[in-house]
């Protein structure tokens, strides 16, 4: 196979400061104790820039400034004023998309390609969407005159920190709250990025606020009584933690919390297009995503053509540079996140499963894992279980479409699903017994600022996108 040349990108297009405050009330700010973290970059583990992590007084003064800002400008705005500002920061991130990109690669691990070409462009897109939501509520089906919950707390992780900061600030700008964000300690820089291009677009002060820090800061905003409305992204453990904090409460609360994804692939499917699909779903994104196809269900009769293709595909596969346009598979976000894929693999190796690593070199700095398939794998074992959130893939087959369902089901999650044959109605039917909230049919990972997203059971609930995204942040008005 022939070799590309290194084609990096420049990451001179973006100025990285050596430190940042907290955005609070329009304004960048110390924390008051004045402590800090430090964001490396992943794929050579070189430190980015030291955080100031917020504290209690930080997180009381962002919430009181999104109260102030909610009940005396963006709460009374009209709809059509808010939108000329979700319209102004669409465009600003359109513009700026390649600064964005860059410190998103820099920052997460992941290929710039992967920044640049999804990340960036659907993070507008969303606010875009619901720009054009802004001065329509009351046809969103919920009532006359739906009315915002007033201050929105919102957590998100670390895999795909632009795009999930606008999945949750645009649907919140656009039906009248006002936010307090605060992203993963791992990933904060877009975020702060965010806060400035918020100032460009001369967004009143307050209405979005931005608190960095770990999690004391994350629960120290999701229990300040002054909030109104929490949406949060990340592990179970955590959700239902939040979940048993606000019982009993008046706040809102909506939770996208972990997969493990099935991608089911019949013996009438196009082997060639599942291949592609498998690997768009769990290996170009470092499977780092809560609905990557970490499980693959295949029909026995074609199991062993679609691995050894699968195995052939994966060789070709260029692991390495995040910034190197031609990287297929970046690095994996954190040193505990790759002590996790770890171990979770050394016991599916212990536990009986057959693993395939490809074969790839990788760099000696940051933190990698090569691409992974297992075999031989039953429901019983921790790899088909356990969310792994890595390059990593676990093969089981089934023989009949009843058994492919059951098997898809038999777990405690139901967040995503793909379905790879030529019937239609074999789609509907299994999509119809499936216990996803989204179900790809023929493709795997691919989302639009109009169709909903989340899951069921440990998946979390509510939704995020599409009007049902809209509909979490409105209180319902008169019918």
């Amino acid at each position: 196979m022939f070799e590309y040349a290194p084609a990096p990108e420049s990451r001179a297009v973006v100025d990285i400061a050596s430190s940042y405050g907290l955005f609070i009330d329009g304004e960048f700010a110390d924390a008051a104790d004045g402590a800090v973290l430090k964001t490396v970059n992943p794929a050579t583990e070189e430190v980015l820039a030291e955080i100031a992590v917020g504290g209690e007084t930080d997180v009381d003064r962002a919430v009181r400034a999104a109260r102030r800002a909610q009940e005396k400008v963006w709460g009374p705005m009209p709809g059509s004023e808010r939108a000329k500002y979700l319209f102004r920061i669409a465009r600003l991130l359109a513009e700026r998309s390649r600064e964005f990109a860059v410190l998103e690669t820099l920052d997460n691990g992941k290929p710039i390609r992967e920044s640049r070409d999804v990340d960036v462009p659907t993070a507008a897109a969303h606010f875009f969407y619901y720009a054009g939501w802004a001065d329509k509520l009351e046809h969103a089906g919920l009532g006359r005159d739906p009315r915002p919950h007033g201050v929105a707390a919102q957590v998100i992780p670390w895999n795909f920190p632009l795009l999930m900061l606008a999945w949750k600030v645009a649907p919140a700008l656009a039906a009248g709250n006002t936010v307090v964000l605060k992203p993963a300690e791992t990933t904060p820089l877009t975020a702060l990025l965010f806060a400035d291009l918020l100032r460009q677009a001369e967004l009143p002060p307050g209405v979005v606020n931005i608190v960095t820090g770990a999690r004391e800061t994350g629960s120290l905003l999701v229990n300040h009584p002054g909030v109104d409305k929490i949406a949060f992204t990340g592990s179970t453990p955590v959700g239902k933690r939040i979940a048993r904090e606000v019982a009993g409460s008046r706040k809102s609360l909506t939770l996208e919390l972990g997969g493990k994804a099935a991608n089911i692939v019949f013996d009438d499917a196009p082997v060639d297009q599942a291949v592609e699909g498998i690997v768009n779903g769990i290996f170009f994104n470092q499977g780092q995503v809560c609905c990557a196809g970490s499980r693959l269900l295949v029909q026995e009769s074609v199991a062993e053509e679609v691995v050894e293709r699968l195995k052939a595909r994966l060789s070709t596969l260029r692991v390495g540079d995040p910034m190197d346009k031609n990287t297929d598979v970046g690095a994996v976000n954190s040193a505990q996140q790759l002590e996790r894929i770890t171990r979770i693999t050394d016991t599916g190796a212990v536990e009986g499963a057959t693993r395939w690593t490809a074969p790839c070199e990788l760099p000696e700095r940051g933190y990698w894992f090569a691409p992974t398939v297992f075999t031989d794998v039953s429901t019983a074992h921790t790899i088909a279980r356990e969310e792994i959130f890595g390059p990593v893939l676990s093969v089981l087959t089934f023989r009949t479409p009843a058994e492919a369902v059951a098997k898809a089901n038999n777990t405690p999650y139901g967040l995503s699903a793909g379905i790879w044959t030529e019937k239609g109605s074999r789609i509907l039917w299994m999509a119809d017994q499936l216990r996803a909230g989204v179900v790809w049919a023929n493709t795997f990972n691919r989302f639009d600022p109009t169709s909903p997203f989340g899951g069921y059971k440990e998946s979390g609930y509510g939704r995020e996108g599409g009007r049902h995204g809209l509909a979490a942040y409105l209180q319902e008005g008169a019918l």
